[in-house]
């Protein structure tokens, strides 16, 4: 079903990737980014119900349609209480899935936030402008990308694998992209902590990175 569910979506242009076990999609949803996910209540590993409520536990805001064969009330209540967005007893017609999608993608839309904020820095996401202390602070592309990362996931570290993953679309890592990231890190801190106080990124030795006030 996953498979033919890749392909209806493709067919509508969307970009899909697919876990085929409840750990395997534990872990992708915590470390990677998506506008939408489609999640089967069945699933090896952790069931969809553990998955989408231990998201939500950690914060997790992105639009979720649960699949089910189940079809008693309680089921629905069950998912929807876990975190859902929208419910799809199976089988159904992948034309209401595709409605189901869209409406859920207009909807997550209509809320994504304009403007980043942590401490006294602040990501105007449309004029693509960063300030920090209402001081200017002039970016790279690919340095305002990397910010936008770590500004939506404050406080949390994340390791090089994820930023190569989510800031430079590596997803297999051909490409040794460490020192490249490492690079970029070093004149990212410099432009938003350099004359500031307290400093905001932080390395994480042997981890990653986290964005965190710290003196």
């Amino acid at each position: 079903m996953a498979e033919a569910l890749r392909d209806g979506l493709e067919t509508d242009s969307y970009s899909v990737e697919i876990a085929h076990s409840g750990e395997e999609g534990f872990f992708r949803l915590n470390s990677e980014q998506f506008d939408l996910v489609i999640l089967d209540v069945m699933l090896p590993g952790r069931t969809g119900i553990e998955i989408l409520s231990t998201a939500r536990s950690k914060g997790l805001r992105t639009p979720v349609l649960l699949l089910t064969a189940k079809d008693a009330i309680e089921d629905r209540v069950r998912g929807l209480d876990a975190g859902a967005d929208d419910y799809l007893i199976k089988p159904f017609a992948f034309s209401e899935l595709s409605a189901r999608v869209r409406a859920l993608l207009r909807r997550g839309n209509a809320a994504s936030p304009t403007t980043l904020r942590f401490h006294d820095l602040s990501m105007d996401l449309i004029g693509r402008s960063v300030t920090r202390n209402s001081q200017s602070i002039d970016l790279t592309a690919k340095e305002f990308e990397l910010l936008e990362y770590l500004l939506t996931h404050p406080g949390e570290v994340v390791s090089r694998t994820m930023i190569a993953q989510q800031v430079w679309k590596e997803m297999a890592r051909h490409t040794p992209l460490d020192n490249a990231i490492d690079v970029h890190m070093v004149r990212l801190r410099r432009k938003i902590d350099d004359g500031f106080s307290p400093k905001l990124l932080h390395t994480v030795r042997g981890v990653g990175f986290v964005l965190r006030a710290e003196q």
